[in-house]
């Protein structure tokens, strides 16, 4: 059933018992403060936890005058993982399976057809077993591993869903780094983000991250990922699509010289103000905003040592893992890029040890703003990558039926599977 007309009018009218707070323009004119005066740079407990690599500025570019400009690197790869997300069956199983798939441009179908795949199983019976050695599948083009999580009292879900995502992305990025000759560009951020968040999150989490090999296994494929392209000179970037990051706004939060409350639930809502251009138009009810659209904008590169960056900088301990290279090479760097076209807004993230140099940086940055500019969106090739990474839910449906003939078992249904199921 929809709503009535008169329901749907009565809910509209709950919006006029909400005072939310300061006008557009105070939220507006407080972010301007926020960039002017807090960001170079930002400070946390005595650290840095956020500076600019070079000067800080906010920059714009025609879109269709950086659409046409020649290509910065002659070829490029992206990579990918896509997952079935974690299946719970009612033996006690939870499993989750990731594939993953790297693209390139001009196309490679040996390339193409490549996967890694990994299944994570999950069980509290301690007699159950994974022969967890690698296999080779489709006439050696890809390869497959089952790997078995230790019993965990919760999170068990999230667990075999970052370790089989993670796994598979950085085993596959390991497996054919040497095909990548001028820039490799992963689909998410640049360190397993998910993963970096457990210590935070649960003493069962934090504990779980001491005490098996797993995590920091995964952890170091991707900073010897890092250390490969850094030796052949390649560079590599992460574009994250959702960014959800939180490190300034929690800080602007904390710190005691801000005076007013910061509005924004993270960094990407202030970005936003800080990057949409436009103005306040007169309208029938009062006065709108109205946003200019023929420009994309983005922010300088800043070097990150908050949040689950902070592990991958100079002042973390990597969970452990070696780093055989200046350890600032290793810190997360990024800028922030908005198109107005979209309304929405993207981070792109790279290693210090290429974001330091300003040609490699200056390179990098007019890439993806030519790849953003062209598709609407995220760079072509990561949409590329996504395509051949992933599980349809056709698949994924059939997978799952596939697995309970295999344990002889079924899939653990709630009521909302049997509501939706026509949706998925």
């Amino acid at each position: 059933m929809t709503l009535d007309p008169v329901h749907f009018d009565g809910i509209a009218q709950l919006a006029r018992r909400i005072d939310h707070g300061a006008d557009e323009r105070d939220r507006r004119e407080f972010a301007e403060t926020v960039w002017e005066s807090f960001l170079d740079p930002l400070h946390h407990d005595g650290r840095t936890v956020l500076e600019p690599v070079d000067e800080q500025a906010r920059r714009l570019v025609d879109c269709e005058d950086v659409a046409l400009q020649d290509r910065q690197f002659p070829t490029v790869h992206g990579l990918d993982a896509g997952t079935i997300n974690p299946t719970t069956f009612k033996n006690g199983l939870v499993i989750d399976i990731a594939q993953a798939a790297m693209s390139t441009t001009p196309s490679d179908l040996d390339l193409h057809r490549s996967r890694t795949t990994v299944m994570t199983v999950h069980s509290n019976d301690e007699t159950m077993t994974v022969d967890e050695e690698w296999g080779k599948f489709d006439e050696g083009y890809s390869r497959s591993r089952a790997v078995k999580i230790p019993p965990l009292p919760r999170f068990a879900e999230g667990v075999v869903h970052a370790l089989a995502l993670y796994l598979a992305e950085s085993k596959h990025a390991l497996a054919y780094a040497e095909d990548v000759s001028d820039l490799l560009v992963l689909d998410g951020p640049l360190y397993p983000r998910g993963l970096l968040r457990w210590a935070d999150q649960h003493p069962d989490l934090a504990d779980f991250l001491l005490e098996d090999p797993r995590p920091t296994t995964v952890l170091e494929n991707y900073v010897r990922l890092v250390e490969s392209f850094v030796d052949r000179g390649v560079p590599l970037i992460g574009f994250v699509k959702n960014p959800a990051t939180r490190v300034i706004t929690r800080t602007l939060k904390r710190n005691r010289d801000v005076d007013v409350s910061v509005p924004w639930a993270d960094d990407s809502a202030l970005f936003t103000r800080l990057l949409e251009r436009g103005e306040f138009v007169d309208d029938i009810e009062g006065t709108r905003w109205e946003r200019d659209t023929d420009a994309l904008t983005y922010t300088n590169w800043f070097r990150s040592r908050g949040g689950v960056d902070r592990p991958l900088s100079i002042e973390g301990d990597a969970l452990g893992v070696e780093r055989r290279l200046d350890r600032e090479q290793y810190e997360v760097t990024f800028f922030v890029v908005y198109d107005p076209r979209e309304d929405l807004i993207f981070r792109v993230e790279a290693p210090y040890a290429f974001t330091r140099d300003p040609e490699t940086r200056e390179r990098l940055t007019m890439q993806v703003l030519q790849d953003v500019a062209v598709s609407h969106g995220p760079p072509t090739i990561v949409e590329k990558a996504d395509e051949l990474a992933r599980i349809s839910a056709t698949e994924k449906r059939s997978l799952r039926e596939t697995l309970e003939s295999q344990f002889e078992t079924s899939q653990r249904r709630t009521y909302d599977d049997h509501r939706w199921e026509g949706d998925f």
